[in-house]
Formats: structure tokens, C-alpha cells, sequence
């Protein structure tokens, strides 16, 4: 593990994912590869429940890591992994909620069973895929929220107490604060590589998630 990400879903960790990749920092684990490793989710689900968990087994051939799940388990992760470089991704605290609250948030509610064929389809193949909304709603919704993320002056406060607990945690030497906004130079200096060619991907915005949950096919659960 050379990368550890600590910030919140919604700052930009889908495109941070595709950036450390391209960079030869993955494969990352993102709450994407849940839906493409669906078994993964039963033990994400005993590390929710505080099980013990064998990190080197569960995260064992990724080079870094983005995003919820493997967010809420942070302070575990930058001491079984002590040489990682940690990444905190941030953006505006108000554009942040709105993007949760049009996204994840609202996805939540979606129902396998009442959806259209092509997702159907997805969880009679992986019923583990079932799982997943209570993972999510155990680590992020209740876990991290404890429940009032409707709550908005709530919900920023938690994102402001966990971004300045990373500051607190963390040495400077080892954190990197990155907005996505700011491209590849902050980037690329912190992990020491050299500037790609490639314009810094820009992925998994609020217009293109919504358009994924209005697909005549049925929403995506790799949302």
C-alpha cells in the first residue's frame, strides 16, 4: 500500500482513483470495486461490525485507496501501512453536501428488487450486491453521520471535525491536502513522479451520476 485516501466520498475520489492509477499507484480500491469484487462485501461488512481484520488480505494487491469504504477505517490504515503516503481530497464544504445529498445520498434509497431488468439482473447474478446498502448505510450514514445527515449543519460538521482530526493526526511531511480542481502538479510532486500527458480526469460529477440513476436500463449500482 503506497497511497492511503482519506477524504470523504464526494471530493473527488473517483477521479483521484483514475489519477493514482494512471500514475502507476493502483490498482486503488474505491467503493467501486465493491460491485466489481462482490464478495469483498461480507468482509467489509465484519470490519463495520469491528471484527478483527487481516488488512494485507482485504486490501491485498492495491496500491492505494480512495473513497468509503476504506475511508471510515483511516486512523487503522495509516498504522498498518506507516510508510504510505496519506492523501486528503477536500472541496467546498457547502458544494460537498450538496453533491452528497443529489448522489450517494439519494441513491441510498434505491430498491434491487423494484428496479428495472438489467439491475435485477446484476444481484440475481451477485446477491452479495445486497449487502452493499448496508454497508454504506452502517459506515457512512449511521457510522459517520450517526444518522442526521439530513441535517445539514450536521452533516458539515462532521466533514470539517474529520478533515481537521486528519490535519491533527498526520504529519505534515506525510499528508497532502489535494483539491482534484488543481490537477496533476500538487499531485505529482507529493508522490514524487513525473507530469503525464493526460489532462487530470475529471470524473463522476453530480450531472453525470444523476444521469446514471435516470438509465432506461435501471440506475448502476457502481454509483
Amino acid at each position: 500500500m503506497r497511497v492511503i485516501g482519506v477524504g470523504f466520498g464526494r471530493t473527488g475520489t473517483r477521479s483521484t482513483k483514475e489519477a493514482l492509477e494512471l500514475l502507476g499507484f493502483g490498482p486503488c480500491h474505491h467503493m467501486a470495486e465493491l460491485f466489481a469484487q462482490p464478495a469483498t462485501i461480507a468482509d467489509w461488512l465484519r470490519a463495520a461490525r469491528g471484527e478483527p481484520v487481516d488488512w494485507s488480505r482485504l486490501l491485498g494487491g492495491y496500491g492505494s485507496t480512495v473513497d468509503w469504504p476504506s475511508v471510515y477505517f483511516w486512523r487503522e490504515l495509516i498504522e498498518v501501512y506507516p510508510e504510505a503516503r496519506v492523501l486528503l481530497t477536500v472541496r467546498d464544504p457547502q458544494r460537498w453536501y450538496d453533491s452528497v445529498r443529489d448522489t450517494i445520498y439519494r441513491a441510498r434509497s434505491i430498491d434491487p428488487e423494484a428496479a428495472p431488468p438489467g439491475l435485477r439482473e446484476a444481484v440475481r447474478e451477485h446477491p452479495e450486491l445486497l449487502d452493499q446498502p448496508r454497508l454504506t448505510d452502517a459506515l457512512v450514514w449511521q457510522g459517520t453521520f450517526g444518522g442526521r445527515f439530513e441535517d445539514r449543519e450536521h452533516a458539515l460538521r462532521v466533514y470539517a471535525d474529520h478533515n481537521a482530526e486528519v490535519r491533527a493526526t498526520v504529519p505534515a511531511d506525510r499528508l497532502l491536502e489535494f483539491d482534484v480542481a488543481r490537477g496533476w502538479e500538487p499531485l505529482c510532486a507529493f508522490l514524487g513522479v513525473d507530469l503525464p500527458a493526460e489532462p487530470f480526469p475529471l470524473l463522476n460529477t453530480t450531472a453525470s451520476f444523476q444521469g446514471r440513476l435516470a438509465e432506461p436500463a435501471g440506475p448502476r449500482l457502481d454509483l
